[in-house]
């Protein structure tokens, strides 16, 4: 279907192109009057065509002999809005409404100038001119939603699509805005109704489709986004976002050699898209073929050299395998790109963790707090290291400091009565140990198992107040 259009497209320039020719011969002989209508629908042909500067020379001819026609000067202003002469284009338009100022189709085409140069108040003030010359033109409120849509009044650019659709129901591209901003309001009910609309009178319009598929994802309703992402790509395979969305639905979906080749797929189309590369290493890091995922962040490193997530992800890679050096290597170079996030120091610093280096662990998880003060993973990585550093008191405060974030959990009680026993602080810890059993009794049979010669004690089973 889309060969014939195609077709028939290159049929229409061809047929253009031979009838320009015919006319230009004819003006320049001096005898055309007999060709006036003629060349009056090949004007509207090439604004149909994308012929402009051929529309702008038969334009030029009509005027000659027409200099007081709205109509001709209102078409060579849309073909050199087309063309990007927007000064010229406003001077068209301009003078067209000298001639004839209650013209709401000329000043329809002013607004739309106005609105592609981001004069919106001028746009808005032209189209509300137009309004009161025709209430009933579908067109009006539709610029007018885009005028909205642009200043992000998104409910106030909502109420005009639905305005000018109550005079067309059949404006497709009010279906298709609307869509957009019932996106941007997060309504996304009401987004996947609009897309549903323009798809149903829009059937090939893979903007429609893509767009319903963006919105089914987000709705989790993931198989059936993935088919409308599916049409896309049959209708046009080289449509590299639909293959990237489709690639991150089938990851979602837990299928991770359909997603490897969505992305693989968004790569041949474009070499330099860093992310689909960094995707890859992520699903092949999931399948545990870890070469091949340092291979997938290494190509996303030279695309974008700044990449700190796919130097962090490598590093990462680079660790479990036991590469330590390389793995701190891509941990610098990932703080050195990105020196105030926290994930980066705290990967650092599990490395030096690892490493035996517990003292430099201790003060890199320090570092990374300054970023995320109350980031409770943070928190507990740091108590540990103080722990095993025989840092008691240092570790009861981070405790301390973990509990004021998190009160319920049983372990960082149990923790605390732990150190406390260790500082010989016994009515401390069985205050600690007394709390995390009422928050878990199951921590009980776990610390019988640990400190067994404690467990049997009468005086303990007194203050803890066992019979």
């Amino acid at each position: 279907m889309f060969n014939d259009e195609s077709e028939d497209k290159a049929g229409d320039i061809n047929s253009f192109d031979e009838e320009f020719r015919f006319c230009l011969e004819k003006i320049e002989s001096g005898y055309y009057f007999d060709i006036i209508e003629k060349i009056e629908d090949l004007i509207e042909d090439a604004i149909e065509l994308g012929k402009f500067e051929e529309g702008i020379i038969l334009a030029d001819e009509l005027l000659k002999l027409y200099p007081y026609d709205s109509e001709i000067w209102s078409q060579k202003g849309v073909l050199y809005l087309n063309v990007f002469k927007f000064s010229k284009a406003l001077e068209c338009f301009e003078k067209a409404l000298s001639f004839n100022p209650n013209d709401d189709e000329t000043l329809i085409q002013k607004s739309n100038l106005e609105i592609y140069t981001l004069k919106l108040d001028d746009a808005e003030e032209t189209l509300l001119k137009a309004l009161n010359i025709n209430p009933l033109n579908s067109e009006i409120y539709f610029n007018l939603g885009v005028i909205y849509q642009k200043k992000q009044l998104y409910k106030k650019a909502i109420n005009n699509y639905q305005l000018c659709l109550a005079l067309d129901s059949e404006f497709s591209d009010a279906y298709f805005e609307m869509g957009l901003c019932y996106e941007s309001i997060k309504n996304l009910e009401n987004a996947l109704k609009a897309y549903e609309d323009f798809t149903n009178l829009e059937p090939y319009n893979i903007l429609g489709w893509y767009n319903k598929g963006v919105i089914l994802v987000r709705m989790d309703k993931i198989e059936e986004g993935l088919k409308c992402f599916d049409l896309v790509t049959s209708i046009e395979d080289d449509f590299v976002s639909a293959w990237f969305n489709k690639g991150n639905a089938y990851a979602e979906l837990g299928k991770i050699d359909d997603a490897i080749y969505c992305f693989k797929k968004v790569i041949k189309i474009d070499p330099n898209d860093e992310i689909a590369y960094y995707n890859l290493g992520n699903l092949y890091e999931e399948k545990g073929d870890l070469i091949k995922a340092i291979y997938y962040y290494t190509k996303a490193i030279k695309v974008g050299d700044d990449y700190y997530e796919a130097y962090l992800a490598r590093g990462y890679c680079y660790n479990t395998l036991g590469k330590t050096k390389l793995a701190l290597k891509d941990f610098n170079k990932a703080i050195s790109i990105s020196i105030d996030d926290a994930e980066a120091w705290n990967a650092k610093a599990n490395l030096m963790y690892e490493m035996g280096k517990i003292q430099k662990s201790i003060r890199l998880y320090k570092i990374a707090l300054k970023f995320e003060p109350e980031n409770v993973d943070l928190l507990l990585n740091l108590a540990e290291a103080q722990y095993e550093a025989n840092s008691w008191l240092e570790a009861l405060e981070t405790y301390d400091k973990l509990i004021s974030l998190n009160p319920d959990n049983s372990e960082f009680y149990y923790q605390k009565a732990k150190i406390n026993f260790i500082l010989n602080r016994t009515n401390d810890a069985i205050a600690s140990l007394k709390k995390a059993f009422e928050l878990n009794p199951e921590m009980r049979k776990e610390f019988e198992e640990e400190y067994p010669e404690i467990h049997f004690s009468k005086l303990f089973k007194k203050l803890l107040g066992d019979n």
